[in-house]
């Protein structure tokens, strides 16, 4: 997914340059860099928790060591990202579907239709995060359950 940013970043600098220099501008292409940023976010979130990307405040966390950071991540995964990913497939159930039903497209003439596309990445999101999450306890489990490993070696890949 990282070629789709600079992709993102290049059709941005050809919005600019025709908007600004030739005094065109193709919504499509607009939508097309917010379908592409949406795209981004959401289908690579579960990759980033895989490789422990995201954003944490780190003051206590840094400084534990890898159990007490696996004894962590079991209780966020099982009590905000589970939960919090259930959430949304729950609440965007509706919203997807009648996206899906309509075959929503944009507001704008000339925009993308398929808004329901985008739309259903919302399902894909809190799926992969959800299964993410899930393996991510499973490794923590096994991390606090060997008891013959010696602290520091192959725990650092994740922690």
């Amino acid at each position: 997914m990282a070629w789709l940013t600079v992709f993102m970043v290049l059709v941005t600098v050809i919005i600019v340059v025709l908007r600004y220099g030739f005094s065109i501008g193709f919504i499509w292409m607009q939508e097309s860099v917010r379908f592409m940023h949406g795209f981004v976010f959401l289908l690579c979130a579960s990759y980033t928790l895989l490789h422990n990307g995201h954003v944490r405040v780190d003051i206590f966390y840094a400084k534990m060591s890898a159990r007490g950071k696996a004894r962590v991540d079991i209780i966020g995964t099982v009590l905000f990202l589970i939960p919090v990913c259930l959430a949304i497939l729950i609440y965007s159930y509706d919203y997807v579907l009648n996206s899906w039903r309509e075959t929503e497209g944009s507001l704008e003439e000339r925009g993308l239709h398929a808004v329901y596309l985008l739309k259903t990445c919302i399902w894909v999101f809190a799926i992969s995060m959800i299964a993410q999450g899930l393996s991510r306890i499973v490794h923590c489990v096994e991390l606090l359950l060997d008891k013959g490993r010696v602290e520091g070696t192959e725990e650092r890949e994740m922690f």
